[in-house]
């Protein structure tokens, strides 16, 4: 990635809902689906889901996976 692409990032963010008909039983029976399409490039990248999204976007952006919260037991 070169130096312009590190210090700035364009997309367009699209957000939709679809009804969840998988094997394992949930309270809110639809999951969000994301897509980004590079300004820069015209590309296209899918989500399953918006952990996917974030994940992505930390990548692109350096920074680490996000670690849970340690609770203090004092």
């Amino acid at each position: 990635m070169d130096k312009e692409k590190s210090d700035y990032l364009s997309y367009l963010l699209r957000l939709w809902r679809v009804e969840n008909h998988g094997e394992a039983p949930s309270a809110d029976k639809a999951v969000w689906r994301a897509s980004l399409e590079s300004a820069h490039t015209g590309e296209r990248k899918t989500f399953a889901s918006l952990d996917d999204l974030v994940d992505f976007l930390r990548e692109q952006t350096g920074r680490s996976p996000a670690r849970p919260i340690q609770q203090d037991d004092s």
